[in-house]
């Protein structure tokens, strides 16, 4: 007996020194990025943790190996290395004395994408990037979100929508278009079924709905138009913004001063622009839609701060990258004039020496919201109508891992992210 725990103790050393956990580096060495976020979803889906090591190596992931996850690396073509436990200490010891953290994700998070059914005349860099990574969602649309189906998702995504009843401020261009004249009807027919009488009235419950869903705990991405668009419905809660063209009666001509500020997520003090034929909504976006980028495409950049890893886990966290200087791309809403936005959001990404602001994430309540300006991270024009890109050949995208930081953020240890 005595030589058989002898024997153990001599054994066990080895054991715990052997290949225990896999590590997905998401620095330059990385082959898949955008595959990579997909992986740490399938193994959180798999009730395994994921640690991810901010501001190490890119913002890696680490969790136990075994030859399941190995295979699925292997398959999407994500790089990774098998380490020991003497390895995961050493990476622990280099967090511990630098601007590094390790967050704890323990839950695959319930995703659902709010998009209208049937085809649209542009995609969706949130879906494509989920589709890509191999990540699930659910779609849900105005009705579902009426009949309080939202409280079954942990993260929101706004597609490219049109919160105010503008129809995307596409009148002027597009009105004869069959997309936009079906798309017209199926939304009035839609609030009328919903009780409304005016498609306004009805995105504008929509809109509150979204907003109490995140002042309850829920997490909210949006990009392009819907960032901004949401924020333009809710403050006009008590008067008229829609041109006749769109609702049949005039704007209220007192419109501005009865703009609700209080009421919005991340914008304030803006001014509106209510002509049907002027493609824009208002100054908080920069530069406007409807005049034309002056930066050459090549030399579009926007910068991504950096903060404390240790004292700011969640905007270190939504930045994680494995380059501080993100290719610059435009959208109906393309960037945030930095002196619409309010006091108390972060911003996290911008043109530096500009009023220009890409990326913003913000509180409400007991959730938060995460604003991202653009509508392609990979197409810098995307038309209406244009193919969708292609993420095979963009599979180590800055500004798609933008996206997918998003996309796992509500699978972090909460009292983690409290500290």
């Amino acid at each position: 007996m005595m030589l058989k725990k002898t024997l153990f103790f001599l054994w066990a050393p080895l054991f715990f020194l052997q290949a225990q956990y896999l590590l997905v580096p998401m620095d330059n060495t990385q082959q898949n990025h955008l595959k990579a976020y997909g992986v740490a979803f399938q193994v959180l889906k798999s009730e395994v943790n994921v640690e991810w090591l901010l501001n190490y190596r890119g913002g890696s992931f680490l969790f136990t190996a075994s030859p399941y996850f190995e295979q699925m690396l292997t398959l999407r073509g994500v790089s990774y290395a098998a380490v020991d436990g003497a390895a995961v200490n050493a990476i622990y010891a280099e967090i511990e004395q630098a601007n590094m953290e390790k967050v704890l994700l323990e839950k695959a998070p319930r995703i659902a994408v709010y998009s209208p059914p049937g085809y649209q005349p542009w995609d969706d860099a949130v879906t494509l990037a989920m589709s890509y990574a191999e990540i699930e969602y659910d779609v849900v649309y105005d009705r579902e979100v009426l009949e309080g189906k939202l409280n079954d998702y942990d993260w929101l995504h706004l597609h490219h929508e049109d919160f105010t009843g503008q129809y995307g401020k596409f009148w002027s261009s597009f009105r004869n278009e069959s997309w936009y004249i079906r798309r017209q009807k199926e939304s009035e027919k839609l609030a009328a079924d919903l009780g409304f009488s005016k498609v306004s009235r009805e995105k504008l419950a929509v809109a509150q709905t979204i907003r109490d869903y995140v002042k309850k705990g829920g997490f909210l991405f949006a990009m392009c138009s819907a960032t901004d668009a949401l924020d333009i419905a809710l403050s006009a809660h008590n008067t008229d913004i829609c041109a006749e063209v769109f609702d049949g009666d005039p704007v209220d001509p007192g419109y501005a001063r009865k703009l609700d500020f209080s009421q919005t997520f991340a914008f304030t003090n803006f001014k509106l622009i209510p002509d049907p034929v002027i493609y824009e909504y208002s100054d908080i976006d920069v530069p406007p839609s409807n005049q034309p980028r002056l930066r050459d495409p090549e030399s579009d950049y926007f910068s991504l701060f950096e903060f404390s890893a240790k004292y700011d886990p969640v905007p270190t966290m939504l930045t994680q990258n494995h380059v501080s200087l993100v290719k610059g791309f435009m959208g109906q809403t393309t960037m945030f004039r930095e002196s619409r936005i309010k006091s108390a959001v972060t911003i996290m990404g911008k043109i530096e020496g500009t009023d220009e602001v890409k990326y913003i994430h913000g509180m409400l309540g007991k959730g938060t919201f995460t604003f991202y300006g653009g509508h392609d991270p990979e197409d810098y024009t995307h038309r209406v109508g244009d193919p969708p890109t292609d993420l095979d050949l963009h599979r180590n995208s800055p500004g798609y891992r933008l996206i997918l930081n998003n996309v796992l953020f509500p699978a972090a240890r909460k009292k983690k992210l409290k500290t």
